[in-house]
């Protein structure tokens, strides 16, 4: 079915706007009829938000005219938000396989307790919303073909994707489809678990899919590094507490296992090294919700940055972003979703250099040279003196 704002009817509109409506653009007009039929950004309007767990709530999206961008599960999508006059932009995962027709998408958002936009999509934003977004992006997804062995891991709203990936296997069937699937889910406890009846029914209706709830208010966080061997007790000597359950525990086999990992930086940390010292590092494939600094890089110089239009100069230290610098300088910079994913924080680096604090590399422009370079401020700390095009 042809979406209205593509309709040969909505070209003839614009046709005839474009002529007799200068020196205003036709989208000025166009998008007073439909406020979705927009050329210059990608929008979208908010058709229900469904409260799901605590401080958790399920959106879904209609897209307007200009989306047909296909996604792969697992993959995210910008929302930018209109909060106090200014746009707010965040990344979510899609909780939807890909459809046929890509006229609904649909995140689930929990509400952090510092995240201001958030907070915003699951307590402030309605039905009929407007919002604008970004195309879908993100290497988090199920390869073709599928591995033998599959785990997928995940703590708290890091469920998010891995059940985009259940629902497509699920709507797969058995043909082509993946049949042993281990999924391990961390939660504080059964009411604060997102999805949890819905993964009761996909473990029914697959009995060769395990999927294990870890509540974490009664068994402990998960342990995902191995325990210091600490002997016999002594004689006469409390042993302290249970030690905390393992991966081992729960998935003997992980190591035979393709995994899948989302959910809290801690989490995802020691997956990293556990994975590392099983020599298994390319076996795991881990998404994060927020930017992962290197020691190493945040350990850098730091220095002077001035922001040329804004005819201003802060000192930064080497672990400070230059968007928080901009910030607390009270310089408005663009920003999105601060975790060097969304590309809206972008700026012209003048001159000088700064550290991409994700891995250590140096954007560097010379007085001499005569272009400038384009730096994601909310990623990278000053390398010395830098001037910044803001």
């Amino acid at each position: 079915m042809t979406a209205i704002g593509d309709s040969p009817l909505a070209r003839r509109l614009r046709d005839a706007a474009t002529r007799f409506t200068t020196p205003l653009l036709p989208d000025d007009y166009l998008t007073l009829v439909n406020p979705l039929w927009s050329a210059r950004e990608l929008r979208g309007r908010i058709v229900s938000v469904t409260p799901e767990a605590e401080d958790t709530a399920t959106l879904v999206v209609e897209p307007g005219w200009g989306w047909s961008f296909t996604h792969a599960a697992g993959q995210y999508i910008g929302i930018g938000v209109q909060i106090d006059g200014r746009f707010v932009w965040r990344s979510y995962s899609l909780t939807t396989p890909p459809s046929r027709d890509g006229r609904r998408l649909v995140v689930t958002v929990r509400a952090m307790p510092e995240g201001f936009a958030s907070r915003h999509l699951v307590h402030g934003v309605a039905p009929g919303t407007i919002v604008r977004l970004a195309p879908p992006a993100g290497e988090f997804v199920l390869p073709d073909p599928l591995p033998d062995k599959v785990l997928m891991l995940t703590a708290g709203s890091g469920i998010t994707p891995i059940m985009a990936m259940l629902r497509t296997l699920d709507r797969r069937g058995g043909s082509g489809s993946l049949h042993d699937v281990t999924v391990v889910h961390c939660a504080p406890d059964a009411e604060r678990a997102l999805f949890a009846d819905e993964l009761d029914l996909l473990a029914r209706r697959h009995p060769d899919w395990r999927i294990v709830s870890h509540h974490t208010a009664t068994a402990g966080r998960l342990a995902l590094r191995p325990a210091p061997h600490e002997g016999n007790p002594r004689p006469g000597r409390a042993t302290g507490s249970s030690p905390r359950t393992s991966l081992d525990d729960l998935v003997p086999d992980w190591r035979e296992r393709e995994t899948w990992a989302c959910g809290p930086a801690a989490m995802l940390d020691d997956a990293e090294k556990l994975w590392a010292d099983a020599g298994l590092t390319d076996a795991l494939h881990l998404e994060r919700f927020a930017a992962s600094f290197s020691a190493d890089a945040a350990s850098s110089q730091g220095g002077t940055i001035t922001f040329a239009r804004s005819g201003r100069t802060v000192e930064a230290d080497g672990a400070t972003t230059v968007l928080d610098a901009g910030e607390r300088a009270g310089i408005p910079m663009p920003f999105g979703c601060r975790m060097g994913i969304c590309h809206t924080c972008v700026a012209p680096l003048r001159s000088g250099a700064v550290r991409d604090l994700r891995d250590g590399t140096e954007a560097r422009v010379a007085p001499t040279d005569q272009a400038t370079r384009t730096v994601q401020t909310c990623v990278s700390a000053a390398s010395g003196d830098c001037v910044i095009d803001l």
